[in-house]
C-alpha cells in the first residue's frame, strides 16, 4: 500500500543525501520552524529563495493560461535575453581584439618577441582565475544587473585603453584588468538563464547567446578589416582596440535600460499578475530563482559531488584547443600563404559555421533527447580537422584551410557543454559555485591553449594541434562517463520519492515542450489521484533553495 505523500516528509527525507557527506539533521532544522527564534531560522538555509517569499505572499500556487505563459515569455525574452546577446557579442568582440591585431602590426610595432604574444591571450584567463571566487561571491550579495554593468563599463574601458598600450608590459596590464572584469560575465549570465526560464528554455537561451560569441566571429573580422584599412594617423592595432572599446562602452546605456534583476524586481512584468507568472513558471526546475543569503553547506556539497569534478574535467578539455585556436587562428591561417587582410577575412567562415552547427546540435538535443550522444560526436570533426592540419600537405592550401574549417567546429562544444551542465545544479549558492569551479577550470585550458602552440614551430604549430587532439579524445571519454554517472543518480532518485512517497518514474516537465508538458500534467494529476497525493505539493520545495541532492523531485538531465 502506498503512503500519502506529506510535503513535510520531503524537507526530511529529501535531506538524507544519498551520495552523503552532508549531515540530515542540520538541513532539517534549518528547515523546521520550530527552530525559529527572533524571526530568523537557525542552522544552514536560513532564507528561502527570494521568488518563495513573493508566492507565499500570494497563496503559494498561481494558475495560468498557456496564451499568459507565452506573452511573459516574450517579455523575459526581450528585456532579458537580447541584452545578455548584445554583452555576450561585445565581450567576445573585445577579448578577441588581440588576435586581430596581431594579423596587422601588433607584435611588430611594440616588439614582441618569443612567448610574450602567447601571454596576451593567457593573461587574460590568469586573471579571470584568480577573481572568479570574488565574482562568484558577489554573485550570491549584489544584484545582478548592478555587478554586470559595473564590470562591463570597466572592461570597455580597458579595451579602449589599451589601444596607448606600445609595449608588452603595457599590454598585459590592460588585458589583465581586461581578464579581471570579464571574469564574472559568463557565471552571471549562466546564474541569469537559471532564473529566468525553464530547463527546456534554458538550452535555447544559453545558445542564443552563444550564437552572439560567434556572431563576433563574423563581425569582428570585418570591423577589424575596415578599421585596418581607415587612416586615422594611428596604427592599426591602436585603431581596432579603441574602435572596438568605444563601441562597447557605448553601447552600456542600451544594456543599462533594458536589463532587470530578477524576476522578483524586473519593472517589465507590472501587469496584473505577471510577476507572479513569470516565477510560478520555472516551478517545474526544481532550482529556485535567486537567494541573497550564501549557503555555506551548499559549498560543501558542490566540492564533494562527483558531477563537479566531471565537468571540471570536460572544461579543460574543451577550452584548452579553443584558447590556442581563439589566439592562434589567424596566424595559423595567415600562415598558409594569404596577406593579412585575407587571412582576417578567412576567419569569417567560422563563425557561421559554428552558428549552423549549435543550432543543429541544440535541435537535435531536444527533437529527439539526445544531448550527450550530440556533444561527444562533435568531438570526431575537430580531431579530423586537427589532423588534417598536421598531415595534408604545405603546398596545398586550400586542402588546409578547409582542414581548418572542419577543426573549428569546436566552437559549438562549449556552448553545448553549458547547457548540459546547467540543468544538473540546483540551489542557489550550488548552482553559483558549481558554475565557478567549471569556470575556472575553462580559464585553466584557455591559459595552456596558447601556451602550447611555440614560437618556434610558427605557422604549422604541430605540438599545439597534437595537445588539442589529445584534449578532443579525452573529452570524448569523459561525456561518456557524465552521462553514465547521471543516468545512475536518477536510478537512486527513484529509490529516494519512494522513501518519500512520491512515484518514481516522475518525469521532466521542465524539458518538455508545451504540448508535451501540458498531456503530461493531465497524466500525472490522475496518478497522483488515484493513489492518494495531493498533487499541488508535488513541486511545493521548487523555491525553498534545495539542492539537486536534497530535493526528491529534481531530476538530473541524463541524455
Amino acid at each position: 500500500m502506498t503512503t500519502p505523500y506529506n510535503h513535510h516528509d520531503e524537507k526530511k527525507l529529501s535531506t538524507e543525501h544519498l551520495e552523503g557527506g552532508i549531515h540530515a539533521d542540520d538541513v532539517e532544522n534549518a528547515l523546521d520552524d520550530k527552530h525559529v527564534e527572533g524571526g530568523k531560522k537557525k542552522g544552514v538555509n536560513t532564507q528561502l529563495d527570494d521568488a518563495a517569499a513573493l508566492l507565499a505572499a500570494h497563496g503559494g500556487h498561481i494558475e495560468y493560461t498557456p496564451e499568459e505563459n507565452k506573452r511573459v515569455l516574450r517579455m523575459v525574452d526581450l528585456y532579458v535575453c537580447v541584452p545578455m546577446c548584445l554583452v555576450y557579442w561585445l565581450q567576445q568582440l573585445d577579448k578577441s581584439s588581440v588576435s586581430y591585431a596581431a594579423v596587422f602590426d601588433l607584435r611588430e610595432s611594440t616588439g614582441l618577441v618569443g612567448t610574450q604574444y602567447s601571454w596576451l591571450s593567457s593573461g587574460v584567463y590568469v586573471a579571470q582565475l584568480v577573481f572568479q571566487p570574488l565574482s562568484s561571491y558577489a554573485l550570491i550579495v549584489f544584484p545582478v544587473k548592478y555587478w554586470v554593468m559595473f564590470n562591463f563599463t570597466a572592461w570597455s574601458i580597458c579595451t579602449a585603453a589599451t589601444a596607448a598600450a606600445t609595449n608588452f608590459t603595457g599590454l598585459i596590464i590592460c588585458r589583465i584588468l581586461l581578464g579581471m572584469f570579464e571574469a564574472t560575465i559568463l557565471p552571471s549570465f549562466i546564474l541569469v538563464t537559471q532564473m529566468w526560464w525553464t530547463r527546456r528554455e534554458q538550452s535555447y537561451r544559453t545558445i542564443a547567446w552563444q550564437v552572439a560569441n560567434s556572431m563576433a566571429a563574423i563581425l569582428g573580422p570585418l570591423l577589424s578589416y575596415g578599421v585596418g584599412h581607415a587612416k586615422t594617423g594611428l596604427k592599426p592595432y591602436q585603431s581596432i582596440f579603441l574602435c572596438l572599446g568605444l563601441v562597447s562602452l557605448g553601447l552600456t546605456s542600451v544594456v543599462w535600460w533594458l536589463m532587470p534583476n530578477s524576476p522578483t524586481t524586473a519593472k517589465f512584468l507590472k501587469n496584473g499578475n505577471d510577476r507572479l507568472i513569470a516565477i510560478e513558471r520555472l516551478r517545474e526546475n526544481n532550482t529556485g530563482t535567486k537567494s541573497s543569503k550564501w549557503q555555506w553547506y551548499q559549498v560543501k556539497e558542490t566540492f564533494i559531488d562527483p558531477k563537479t569534478w566531471l565537468w571540471a574535467a570536460m572544461y579543460v578539455c574543451c577550452a584548452t584547443p579553443s584558447g590556442g585556436f581563439g589566439a592562434f587562428g589567424g596566424i595559423i591561417t595567415k600562415g598558409l600563404g594569404f596577406t593579412s587582410f585575407k587571412a582576417i577575412l578567412m576567419q569569417i567562415p567560422t563563425g557561421a559555421l559554428q552558428i549552423v552547427t549549435l543550432l543543429l546540435g541544440i535541435w537535435i538535443t531536444n527533437r529527439f533527447k539526445m544531448r550527450w550522444p550530440v556533444l561527444a560526436f562533435l568531438c570526431l570533426p575537430p580531431i579530423a580537422g586537427a589532423t588534417g592540419l598536421l598531415k595534408v600537405p604545405r603546398d596545398q592550401p586550400n586542402d588546409l584551410l578547409g582542414c581548418y574549417y572542419v577543426a573549428m567546429l569546436l566552437g559549438a562544444l562549449q556552448p553545448l557543454l553549458y547547457t548540459w551542465a546547467n540543468l544538473n545544479a540546483a540551489g542557489s549558492t550550488k548552482r553559483v559555485v558549481t558554475t565557478a569551479i567549471m569556470f575556472v577550470f575553462q580559464c585553466v585550458g584557455n591559459i595552456i591553449g596558447p601556451q602550447v602552440y611555440l614560437a618556434k614551430e610558427n605557422p604549422y604549430y604541430f605540438t599545439g594541434l597534437k595537445v588539442d587532439i589529445a584534449c578532443w579524445a579525452c573529452l570524448f571519454v569523459l561525456i561518456l562517463t557524465q552521462a553514465a554517472y547521471l543516468t545512475y543518480l536518477n536510478k537512486k532518485k527513484e529509490k529516494q520519492r519512494a522513501a518519500l512517497g512520491l512515484p518514481t518514474d516522475l518525469k521532466d516537465i521542465s524539458l518538455m515542450s508545451s504540448a508535451e508538458a501540458a498531456a503530461y500534467k493531465i497524466e500525472l494529476k490522475e496518478i497522483l489521484r488515484a493513489q492518494g497525493f495531493d498533487e499541488n505539493k508535488l513541486n511545493d520545495s521548487a523555491f525553498g533553495d534545495l539542492t539537486d541532492w536534497e530535493s526528491g523531485t529534481f531530476l538530473t538531465s541524463d541524455y
